[in-house]
């Protein structure tokens, strides 16, 4: 089974070129570790063996901050599971709404250096996710 935890550059490279304007949100989709892998970010592991889901909170924490710097904020965070509708076998623990003023300031978040300082929690709690970018639309009545 193919994971993604890291946009390609072809899909950055797609999101720019959608021209989106406004407000942008992003729909994350996280499946997590049992236990963390902090084999690529050592010097983040805690001393003592942690799950997937208390990384991610340790990367929740680290990162509002640089997104409410930013002029982003964290809309929806919550427990997730199988799904109503969709693949009996998938499930997704934790879904995320985060909320950017524009697409070029969430590109100016995700590449700051002090956020990415503590993007190891998130490679070390996630197994799979995915990241869907909403663009609002009027209802019509």
């Amino acid at each position: 089974m193919r994971t993604y935890l890291e946009p390609s550059w072809e899909a950055g490279r797609d999101l720019i070129r959608r021209s989106l304007s406004g407000e942008v949100v992003m729909l994350n989709l996280l499946r997590l570790r049992p236990i963390a892998d902090y084999t690529a970010t050592p010097e983040l592991a805690p001393e003592q063996p942690i799950s997937g889901a208390e990384a991610f909170d340790r990367y929740v924490a680290h990162t509002r901050p640089h997104l409410e710097a930013s002029g982003g904020s964290l809309l929806f965070l919550a427990e997730g599971g199988p799904l109503l509708i969709g693949p009996e076998t998938e499930r997704w623990d934790r879904v995320m709404l985060v909320r950017q003023k524009s697409v070029q300031d969430f590109i100016a978040f995700a590449s700051n250096p002090d956020y990415l300082a503590g993007i190891g929690h998130r490679t070390a709690a996630v197994e799979d996710s995915r990241l869907l970018p909403l663009v609002s639309r009027p209802v019509e009545a």
